[in-house]
């Protein structure tokens, strides 16, 4: 049993119109492109052609247009992924964005898991019956319907009157062939060329929105460092906060920025001769100190002198006031 495909399996190389063809047959619809089943309730009817029974179709919604609807589709098939112990990773996120090549390749592994179980055979299965019972079947059946019967229409022929008009209509016919003979040469040559030209496409466009996403996750969380008690209140935090909510593109956020960044750095350098001051002020408060240990230190050298050696310095005092007075 197929449960998991290597990514180099033949079932990655079947094409879109073969997998068309093969959901269209087995479920009696009318898809025109893969990506039409993205809601899931087809994958959902895929799995209950080869387990009967085991899918609750009654869950099923073939009318889900939102990814809220598709999601709950989703959640029905991968309960029964678990029931059947199938390992396959279903890529909701992509598939219900109706990307083609995720859709495609998510159908191409469909087909090879049905095409295990019992080769594919469907024992006495009516799935317009089966889609009865599901939100929306009856409606999705109606349109296959209708869009089958509206193709014969267009596709029949009117029956020729006489035998003049039946030959001139199939010479008529044959020239009509042979001209759209030759118009569809060169549109079947270039058919490839075109597609391999929006696969690239698609993938650039993939490419871009991963990049996209991985810049707007650096700039999240720059905004959360932003938000800081510790720092919101900063001016480089505003400046910031300028360039990452700016709605213009015009680049006024950026010279607004620089402006706020200039005024908070006038604003500081007015506020320094403040500071000048205050230094002046602990400057002559240091040198008050370092006079007042000076005299302290004198006054207990003279507590330290000897009764004769002060008498000597008062002496020499008294000497140098008084020039009347000899020593």
């Amino acid at each position: 049993m197929a449960t998991n495909i290597g990514i180099m399996d033949a079932a990655y190389f079947v094409g879109r119109s073969e997998i068309l063809a093969w959901i269209n047959s087995t479920l009696q619809l009318n898809l025109s492109k893969v990506e039409e089943a993205c809601s899931g309730a087809v994958h959902c009817q895929l799995l209950d052609v080869v387990h009967p029974g085991i899918v609750p179709m009654h869950k099923v919604n073939f009318d889900a247009k939102n990814e809220y609807d598709m999601i709950q589709n989703y959640k029905v098939l991968q309960d029964v992924f678990n029931k059947l112990k199938i390992t396959k990773h279903i890529e909701v996120s992509k598939l219900v964005k109706g990307r083609p090549l995720d859709n495609l390749e998510f159908m191409q592994w469909m087909k090879r898991y049905c095409d295990s179980v019992n080769s594919g055979l469907q024992h006495n299965y009516n799935p317009r019956e089966r889609r009865e019972v599901c939100k929306g079947g009856k409606e999705a059946t109606r349109k296959s319907a209708h869009s089958q019967s509206s193709n014969k229409g267009s596709t029949a022929q009117r029956p020729p009157s006489s035998h003049n008009s039946r030959r001139n209509e199939a010479s008529a016919a044959a020239n009509h062939a042979t001209q759209a003979a030759k118009v569809a040469k060169p549109s079947s040559a270039a058919a490839p060329a075109y597609d391999e030209q929006i696969t690239e496409l698609k993938l650039s466009i993939d490419s871009l929105e991963k990049e996209r996403d991985f810049y707007f996750a650096k700039l999240r969380d720059i905004e959360i460092l932003c938000q800081i008690p510790e720092i919101e209140n900063s001016p480089v935090v505003a400046a910031m906060q300028k360039i990452l909510y700016a709605t213009d593109d015009d680049g006024t956020a950026v010279a607004e920025a620089q402006a706020m960044l200039s005024a908070a750095h006038e604003e500081v350098e007015r506020l320094s001769p403040i500071a000048e001051v205050s230094e002046e002020k602990s400057s002559s408060e240091t040198h008050k100190r370092k006079s007042i240990s000076n005299l302290e230190f004198d006054a207990a050298g003279v507590k330290n002198l000897s009764p004769r050696q002060r008498l000597s310095d008062v002496s020499d005092v008294h000497c140098s006031e008084s020039p009347l007075m000899t020593c």
